[in-house]
């Protein structure tokens, strides 16, 4: 067994658990759609390595006082929003049906009117291209983090705290150097004064740090 799957399953029962709408419930007793799993399996957990603040089936109401459901609404606080959709695929672009191609771009209408960031990922990217798939998620997830920094920081330590912020997954000094284009023993020192400073946290390493996150 991966580790995704406990992850997802313990993820999804808490869903189920705290759910008090009866709508929802259901949906989610049913199982997810096999692309939002593909979609969570493949991409999502591997680039960000947690299933945090995402909401399977989140219910909205729409102008007409109807239900609508998002494939996964992603709200890590702070009161921003996003949706992420995914999108089957049929043989022929004429087979989708007029009523249904309506609703699909009302729904994304009332979203972005809403203040929704939206993602719609077509499942056959997920299973062709995964590797931009992951690029997309992972600058997604950028757009709610805040680009601001304290003052008191000089330009390096600045532009180390942005990258932490964009690349929500531990990262290592060489790829961090490799941005900065700085040796990565002077990018270590540094990484060691942001941790001192709790700017920074140690994601793995004992004896000698490996990865970091932000703090």
């Amino acid at each position: 067994m991966s580790l995704f799957e406990p992850v997802y399953d313990a993820w999804l029962q808490q869903q189920i658990h705290e759910e008090k709408g009866a709508r929802r419930r259901e949906l989610l007793q049913n199982g997810l759609g096999h692309g939002t799993v593909e979609f969570l399996r493949s991409i999502w957990f591997p680039a960000i390595g947690n299933l945090d603040h995402l909401y399977p089936e989140y219910e909205l109401r729409d102008f007409n006082n109807g239900y609508r459901y998002l494939d996964l609404a992603y709200m890590p606080g702070g009161g921003v929003k996003g949706c992420i959709e995914i999108h089957g695929y049929r043989s022929h672009a004429r087979d989708v049906e007029v009523a249904r191609f309506k609703d699909l771009c009302m729904k994304q209408a009332l979203l972005v009117l809403d203040d929704w960031y939206f993602l719609p990922v077509a499942y056959l990217s997920i299973r062709d291209d995964p590797g931009v798939c992951k690029q997309l998620v992972l600058s997604f997830v950028g757009k709610f983090l805040s680009l601001e920094v304290s003052p008191q920081l000089d330009w390096v330590e600045a532009e180390i705290i942005r990258f932490a912020r964009r690349t929500p997954r531990p990262f290592t000094p060489r790829e961090l150097a490799a941005h900065l284009r700085l040796s990565e023993r002077h990018t270590r020192s540094i990484l060691h004064r942001l941790v001192d400073e709790n700017r920074l946290a140690i994601a793995s390493g004992a004896q000698r740090y490996r990865t970091y996150r932000l703090g």
